[in-house]
Order: structure tokens, then sequence, then C-alpha cells
């Protein structure tokens, strides 16, 4: 069962700015760069949905994470159907991340109230998704779906909407002030924050600083 509410979970999205996105079937990697991201600052962590057994590695982790670090908010991403999301609740996940708008999914998260995210690339499909309970919406792949513009121009007739773009946000001051002046609610953030380097090199002070100095970014662009 979630242990964080769907409109904690989403003041906390919006507080913070920032989620890392990250998968890797080794439990024990998955574990450093967890905390390497909770040391640098982020209170929450997408682990993607991307391999096989990688609702068991999750629910191993997110056990970990009840343990050592309950502050953390662990969702999963890379959700495509109701089951698969359905076996995440089960985990413990606190939100589900997903590429698509699949109308299943939104009533198993709304039965138990979690916080569903549906990948969209369209204001009609952003309409849908909203009307169906999502808080926040995520444009995906987000630079190919027309990047800060795009947003920038959903938010002129839907004020209200929520925004998470991921895909197309780098960890630079440039790419992150035009997402945050364009109007994004949060950013996903994945290999442009914890880089196939610092897997490789099991550099975990470097997932740190890139999380430290990426919030740092978000916090002087908010103001």
């Amino acid at each position: 069962m979630a242990r964080f509410t769907r409109l904690e979970t989403a003041l906390k999205m919006k507080e913070s700015g920032l989620i890392p996105v990250f998968y890797n079937a080794d439990i024990n990697l998955c574990k450093e760069v967890v905390s390497a991201c909770f040391r640098g600052g982020a209170r929450l962590f997408e682990f993607t949905n991307r391999g096989d057994f990688a609702h068991e590695v999750f629910r191993e982790l997110n056990q970990w994470v009840l343990q050592e670090i309950p502050d953390m908010i662990m969702g999963v991403g890379s959700v495509v159907d109701a089951a698969t999301a359905g076996l995440y609740i089960q985990s413990g996940a606190n939100f589900v991340v997903s590429p698509i708008l699949n109308e299943e999914m939104a009533r198993i998260c709304n039965r138990r109230k979690i916080l569903w995210s549906p990948g969209c690339g369209s204001v009609s499909e952003i309409s849908r998704a909203e009307e169906l309970g999502a808080e926040i919406v995520k444009i995906f792949p987000g630079a190919e779906v027309g990047g800060p513009r795009f947003v920038q121009m959903v938010k002129g007739p839907m004020p209200w909407t929520s925004i998470m773009p991921t895909g197309g946000v780098d960890a630079t001051e440039e790419s992150l002030s035009a997402w945050f002046k364009a109007g994004v609610y949060c950013v996903g953030m994945g290999s442009k924050l914890i880089t196939k380097d610092m897997v490789k090199n099991r550099d975990y002070e470097a997932v740190e600083a890139n999380i430290r100095k990426v919030l740092a970014i978000i916090a002087s662009i908010k103001g």
C-alpha cells in the first residue's frame, strides 16, 4: 500500500521540481543510486519498469527504502497497462507514470488513490487525462512533442494544467530555465541526470553532486 497520499506526492513534486528516473537489474546498485539521490536532496524516485522481473527488484528496493530512507517517495514509470500498475501498487508504489494514456490504468490508480501521470502528446490527450483524474500529465518524449514552447502554448488556454516533461530535459541552467519558465510543474530526468558513466564507474558521489546541482538550479529559477 502507498505510504504517501496522491496529494502529498503531488505537492512534493511541485516543491522539489525534480524526479530522478532510473532502472537497473542490480538491486545493490539501485540501493546506492537511490541513497545518492536522497543525499543530494531528491525526495522522489521513479524506478522504470524496463527489464525482466523489474517488479521484483522494485519490491526489494522499496522494502529497503522503507527501512533506511523512509522519507523517499518511491514510484514506478514506463507502465503501459493496468495489470502491471496493480502489481507495483501491491509493492508499495506511491505514484505510477506511463508513456501513454491508458484509461484502465486511471481506474485502478484512482481506486487506490495513487497518483497517476499518463503520457500525452496533444491538448486533446491532456484534457482527456484530466477528465480521468490525472493531477499531473507527462509529456513524452518532451523535446519531440514540442519542448518548452509546447508547454507554454498549452498553458495559454489551459492554465490549470500541471505538466511534467520527460525526455529532452538536460542538467543545465539553460535547459531547466527554458522548461520552468514555460510553466512546467516538475521534470523527470533519466540518463541526463544519472549518466551511463556514473553507473558504469559506480560513481555515486557524482550522482549525488549532479542531483544537488540540478535542484539548486531549479530552486534558483523558481526564486
